[in-house]
């Protein structure tokens, strides 16, 4: 429970910080000091672009303290919101604990979606991306944006934060990895996630679905390998649809723990993108020493007579097809490097343009 879950209680202990381009860093007594035609403090420096090949410092904070809101925009762009990587450093530790294409890590896959809102993340329909998750540091918080591709980027970003907050050398830092398997491999269970060596505790995931064929409803089921799990896991889902809380299919509902905040197409379709999450905020997923987390590619072949059980696990076969995966979990640091990223040519790799109307 932090300071502010009690949010009538004055006396904290902690401080109100805020970094963006109008105070790039946070400092006391110093935003707003740059000048538009309209004088000094009149919006003199909301935005930036970050050009082809850059790398810009969003925030590089020392102290002890917890980053409690990030709020970014920039265009509805395919190789900006999935081509552009963000990277947080945690104490000063030489490997990223977060590295994550912009969308993915705001919660939406493929580079697009319509409006929604969960426990994690909120975007307008004018694609203002927010994520709420606390982000603790004891030392130094720095955070980097990386332009891979081809396409100047209009830049708009907040970070509030507190300084001066209670924690100890345990406080699991917030880390984030983004894989793409495209295809998957037929049998092979897709890894969300693979972690040894400290404690820590799954938040959940987001994930984009492209189906390589007809009559994908889902039916990959979770599994979680915990502690010294070898062969079969001890949490077992029934299916990737009930993984996310939905049933008979994938259909867009975003809920505040899980859901789809999109589907390209209906559900009896059952072809087109998905974007799909699952937070464990309620009920947790933790582990001491390690933990191994999968999805499984499995559809259904209705033939019409499954009346019964098991007429239908009789018409599920599996499949392979196009899935990326964003991971979410807390450990301490020092921690283990995350997996590579996928080249920027493979994270936007047959994708569309955005067609949502976004602006």
């Amino acid at each position: 429970m932090s300071e502010l879950d009690d949010m009538y209680t004055l006396s904290t202990g902690i401080v109100s910080r805020s970094i963006s381009f109008e105070n790039p860093t946070g400092a006391v007594g110093s935003g707003a000091r740059a000048a538009s035609p309209l004088g000094i403090g009149r919006k003199g420096d909301p935005a930036r672009h970050l050009h082809p090949g850059e790398t810009i410092t969003l925030a590089d904070i020392e102290g002890i303290g917890i980053i409690r809101h990030i709020w970014l925009t920039t265009h509805p762009k395919l190789a900006l919101l999935r081509g552009i990587i963000l990277r947080f450093y945690w104490d000063d530790q030489e490997h990223p604990s977060i590295e994550a294409p912009i969308c993915d890590f705001f919660g939406f896959a493929h580079g697009q979606t319509p409006p929604f809102e969960t426990a994690v993340h909120s975007v307008g329909e004018k694609n203002g991306m927010n994520i709420w998750l606390q982000m603790p540091f004891l030392k130094r918080a720095k955070i980097e944006i990386i332009n891979e591709t081809e396409v100047r980027m209009p830049l708009f970003y907040q970070i509030d934060y507190t300084l001066g907050d209670k924690l100890d050398k345990n406080t699991g830092r917030l880390h984030v990895s983004f894989r793409r398997e495209n295809p998957t491999t037929k049998t092979k269970d897709l890894e969300i996630l693979n972690r040894s060596g400290n404690p820590g505790r799954y938040l959940g995931a987001v994930f984009g679905v492209r189906p390589l064929g007809p009559l994908w409803w889902g039916e990959g089921e979770f599994k979680a390998y915990i502690d010294g799990d070898t062969d079969f896991p001890t949490l077992a889902g029934t299916g990737a649809e009930d993984y996310v809380g939905l049933s008979w299919g994938i259909q867009q509902n975003a809920f505040r723990y899980l859901g789809a905040n999109w589907r390209e197409k209906d559900h009896v379709s059952d072809t087109g993108l998905v974007s799909m999450y699952r937070w464990h905020i309620p009920d947790p997923i933790v582990w001491e020493t390690e933990i191994r987390a999968t999805i499984q590619q499995i559809g259904h072949n209705p033939t019409g007579n499954a009346r019964i059980i098991d007429d239908y696990k009789k018409e599920l076969y599996e499949r392979e097809d196009d899935w990326s995966v964003t991971a979410f979990w807390y450990e301490p640091v020092p921690s283990q490097p995350l997996p590579p990223i996928p080249s920027v040519e493979e994270r936007m790799a047959d994708l569309p343009e955005p067609t949502l109307e976004l602006v």
